[in-house]
């Protein structure tokens, strides 16, 4: 089968741990017997310092025509003083509502090998932590207006919340049919003690529940939800939600699962071409040190020939792989601890040893 990915490496780390994602996409080719074309693509920053803009669109054509995207991270202190609108983040902004990709899909799973990782305690992990956060992400207050403006001597900033049924309907039905193929447990988190928007978003959960009467549904306000994450992550399977809260409840998960460095995500609309990055940043602090975890990069490319490409064997082949490397006690910087029996290894390396496990069937 032959598939054109769009790569987007951007900033910081995003080249190290691209680099590695493509040498084990090209080890899937070979055994597989794939061919995958990569077409490179500028974004963030390093599209501003080329091109003086974080996505031009030229560079959105190449994402729109290819068969998924693969995306590193983007943006760092260097552009931090760019007007609002030219920031490296607008370009990401803007490839999710160019390819109308408005579900973001972030599992939050430990790895049995790195329950020691987690901040949490044992008694707690034990228990099991295994789900996902579905994330509205082309509306809220992420896409409203935004604007600055003198009013009584002094500056006052807007930023508008906005949802329409339409909108809150179609990302609803994503977490009900991602609760379908897992515990059929989904859990609405908003805000509906405050905001018009989250009783909105409510009132049609509710409404599409009637059409899922397999699913458990309930409601859980957002900061509560915070709470329950830390106290009691087994008691979720599914969570749908608006972007903002996604957001920030997703990095909060990604965190008791041991390091923000393994945890990927995928971002889908209305077609099969997906968006598919790790959650973490940019990281600058550590760019070129060749220490930075490639795992999260490779699991995403993992979740594209799954969910994009349908290539199921493919994927499973390269979680596998991660699976027996980390078995094998190699850990790069943010999972490693003292513990008897583990290897620091570094970026590459990390993605040496993966390529070296991966095996067909």
């Amino acid at each position: 089968m032959q598939k054109n990915i769009a790569v987007i490496r951007g900033d910081g780390i995003g080249p190290e741990i691209v680099e590695q994602a493509l040498k084990v996409l090209d080890k899937i080719a070979e055994l597989f017997c794939h061919n995958f074309e990569y077409t490179d693509v500028d974004m963030g920053g390093c599209a501003i310092d080329k091109w003086g803009d974080p996505l031009p669109e030229e560079m959105l054509a190449k994402c729109l025509a290819s068969d998924s995207v693969l995306l590193g991270a983007v943006g760092g202190p260097k552009w931090n003083d760019v007007p609002g609108n030219m920031r490296p983040e607008k370009g990401l902004l803007r490839l999710r509502a160019g390819m109308g990709v408005y579900s973001n899909n972030r599992p939050a799973k430990i790895w049995r090998q790195l329950s020691s990782a987690s901040p949490l305690k044992a008694s707690i992990v034990n228990k099991g932590i295994d789900f996902i956060i579905v994330r509205e992400l082309i509306g809220g207050i992420y896409f409203g207006t935004h604007k600055t403006e003198f009013a009584d001597g002094q500056k006052v900033a807007v930023d508008e919340l906005k949802y329409s049924e339409a909108e809150i309907e179609r990302i609803g039905r994503i977490g009900f049919e991602t609760a379908m193929k897992r515990g059929k447990k989904l859990c609405s988190v908003e805000k509906s003690n405050v905001l018009d928007s989250s009783r909105l978003w409510k009132s049609v959960m509710h409404r599409l529940a009637d059409e899922y009467p397999e699913v458990e549904l309930s409601d859980m306000l957002v900061d509560n939800c915070a709470m329950q994450i830390v106290k009691d992550p087994s008691q979720f399977d599914v969570v749908v939600t608006e972007n903002m809260f996604g957001d920030i409840l997703s990095d909060e998960a990604s965190m008791i699962t041991g390091s923000i460095g393994m945890i990927p995500s995928s971002s889908l609309g209305a077609t099969k071409c997906g968006l598919y990055e790790p959650i973490h940043g940019s990281a600058p602090d550590i760019a070129g040190k060749d220490i930075a975890n490639p795992i999260g990069t490779i699991l995403s490319a993992a979740m594209m020939l799954r969910f994009s490409f349908d290539m199921e064997n493919e994927a499973d082949a390269i979680e596998d792989a991660v699976s027996r490397v980390l078995d094998a006690g190699y850990r790069t910087g943010d999972i490693f601890s003292s513990e008897e029996g583990l290897t620091l290894v570094g970026c590459s390396e990390m993605g040496r040893l993966i390529i070296e496990n991966i095996q067909k069937g």
